[in-house]
């Protein structure tokens, strides 16, 4: 029988809100699951995997709005770059310890059980069989434990690390929690496996489940996550116990590097839409099953009428709620390839756009005649005004900046509540050059070679593509960090660009320690105000009031603003400290989640995460 090989680990506390609720140790994980007439062939396999695909807590589902990227709706709320319109409290420092839940109570842990589970009995159908016909089924729950622990290592840090299922007698559930690294180190590994027993697409046809490439991606994204966070905390509170990084940082290299390579000699993954105008829009904009014929998305959740639906696409064209920052706005370069100066003239949405990337109007709505609300009605409907109808409603962009970047606007008009069919993207080939070009750049080895391969491939693809980013990039006054060299610089703009409302951007903050440079003090702004004075409304929400009823409902709105001293829209007008201070983002506290105080009682060896 083929062995999955596991680190040497201390057995440490994974359930400790249920080391007094036997009923919930004895469950046994997925419903109707009978030991007896089950783990009989592989495709009980199968179907127990199955149920993994459809957790919202290891595959996060689009049942909110304005979300593209893997982690759920509003990943990026509280960022630099993008905010809804009321401030995040845990970005300012306002959360609290809580009793219980928060991640870490007992439902939080119902996954991890479940997967363990499947990989204690899949061997009784492998002794039936052989390995060969249960590897893809392994595979899979190896990468979906990988999902799980790295979700509790970006909120939790430190864990502890469970590999058999967690009964009532396990050593694990009064034990101490293991450092970092250490639980990455274990991920690290069940990667290795996983992608060594998962088919590859290879270009082929998609099948909707877990593939080598997905899995190769998922590492990528981990390995530079873990290595860029115990480099850049490193002397804090936060820090790894023994640094680690410079391995993870090559780990990451190394497994975004094979699948470049794989581009280089299969064809497959590779990056969608290149020279094609408004490629960049069209990726992110896709319903159904319309992934499945994709090269850049390596995984995705589709979509079906009836069955599996959401109501992102309800609200997307009025501004879901949320709105990109000026900050944002202004780190897009002009399309010679240099940054724009500090006083330009951004006074109204077209100028905004004018001479800059092509990524930037494929990702903000612009008053052009060019940009679609609504392309199926009659005529056309296209973006005229940001919808302000609202500051406390998903109807509304606070910013003025309105997300066009994800809006699906083939139809006639809105869809109903419930009826969305946007589909969903967890990996694309775009993020693991990008990966690709970080981890080299943190290394200290990055050359031309690199960056021919990965960022300015995506610059290529843009029409009119960006001018190429060279090693002699010059230092640019709009960077954002002091110390760190011209070239990480780039690469991480790069990043905050390519990937911009993807929900990336909170847990880069996070790991670059960032928050004192980017959050703390900092009070996000939108788009100049008077741009709107006197402004016709032709296009607003509600649709079914007359004209005259819209612009009186826009006119109120736009009174109600509140601008700075320079006239930018200030988001929260004085809610967030006064209209003042900015964030009160804790540097000592507030990267990671604390331990609920009942699991503190129940176990003390879990201790309690810095500053709270």
């Amino acid at each position: 029988m083929k062995k999955i090989q596991y680190i040497a680990l201390s057995v440490l506390t994974v359930l400790t809100a249920t080391s007094c609720n036997d009923d919930f140790m004895e469950r046994a994980p997925l419903d109707k699951i009978s030991d007896v007439s089950f783990w009989k062939s592989p495709n009980d396999l199968k179907l127990y995997v199955n149920n993994l695909y459809s957790r919202n807590d290891l595959l996060a589902r689009e049942d909110g709005w304005g979300s593209i990227g893997p982690y759920g709706w509003d990943a990026d709320d509280g960022s630099d770059t993008e905010v809804r319109y009321q401030y995040n409290s845990r970005m300012n420092g306002e959360s609290n310890i809580p009793s219980d839940g928060n991640g870490w109570g007992n439902d939080d842990w119902l996954a991890l059980r479940d997967i363990n589970y499947f990989l204690d009995h899949y061997p009784a159908v492998e002794a039936l069989t052989s390995f060969d016909l249960v590897k893809q089924y392994v595979g899979e729950a190896l990468f979906f434990r990988s999902i799980f622990y790295f979700n509790k290592l970006r909120r939790f840090g430190p864990l502890p690390w469970a590999s058999t299922t967690v009964t009532t007698s396990s050593d694990v559930l009064l034990a101490e929690r293991l450092p970092r690294n250490q639980v990455v180190d274990s991920i690290m590994l069940d990667l290795d496996n996983a992608i060594s027993y998962l088919p590859a697409r290879e270009g082929g046809a998609w099948t909707g489940r877990i593939t080598k490439e997905t899995a190769m991606a998922l590492q990528a994204r981990i390995a530079l996550y873990e290595g860029t966070w115990e480099k850049y905390h490193a002397g804090t509170e936060f820090k790894a116990a023994v640094n680690q990084s410079t391995k993870f940082l090559e780990k990451a290299a190394e497994v975004s590097g094979t699948l470049i390579a794989l581009e280089e000699s299969k064809g497959y993954p590779a990056l969608d839409n290149v020279g094609v105008a408004d490629g960049y829009r069209d990726l992110f904009n896709r319903e159904k099953d319309e992934y499945a014929s994709s090269k850049e998305v390596l995984f995705f959740r589709k979509t079906e009428a009836g069955a599996i639906t959401t109501i992102w696409d309800r609200y997307a064209a009025n501004g879901s709620g949320r709105g990109a920052t000026k900050n944002l706005i202004d780190s897009y370069l002009k399309d010679d390839g240099t940054p724009v100066a500090a006083s330009y003239d951004d006074a109204s949405l077209q100028k905004v756009a004018t001479g800059r990337d092509p990524r930037l109007e494929q990702t903000i709505q612009i008053n052009d005649n060019k940009h679609y609300r609504w392309l199926a009605a009659t005529p056309p409907v296209y973006f005229m005004a940001p919808s302000f109808d609202g500051w406390d409603s998903e109807e509304s962009t606070p910013t003025g900046y309105q997300i066009y970047k994800g809006h699906n606007f083939r139809y006639a008009s809105e869809r109903p509540s419930g009826q969305g069919l946007q589909s969903l993207i967890y990996f694309r080939y775009g993020e693991t050059l990008l990966i690709y070009a970080e981890a080299k750049a943190e290394l200290g080895t990055i050359n031309q070679d690199d960056l021919d391969k990965s960022i300015n491939k995506l610059r290529q693809r843009l029409v009119p593509p960006m001018p190429d980013l060279t090693m002699g990039v010059a230092t640019d006054p709009n960077f954002e960090f002091a110390s760190l060299t011209p070239i990480i610089q780039a690469v991480r703009r790069e990043r905050k660009v390519e990937l911009a409302c993807e929900g990336f951007r909170v847990d880069d903050i996070k790991r670059w320690a960032a928050a004192g440079e980017l959050i703390v003090g900092k009070e996000p702004v939108g788009a100049k105000l008077a741009q709107w004075d006197g402004f016709k409304f032709e296009d607003y929400m509600p649709l079914s009031l007359p004209d005259t009823a819209r612009q009186k409902i826009f006119d109120e709105r736009v009174s109600l603003l509140v601008v700075d001293a320079n006239g930018y829209i200030k988001i929260f007008k004085n809610t967030l400290n006064g209209g003042t201070q900015g964030y009160k983002f804790n540097e000592d506290r507030d990267y990671l989640y604390p331990i609920p105080t009942n699991q503190l009682t129940l176990n003390k060896k879990l201790g309690q995460n810095p500053g709270w």
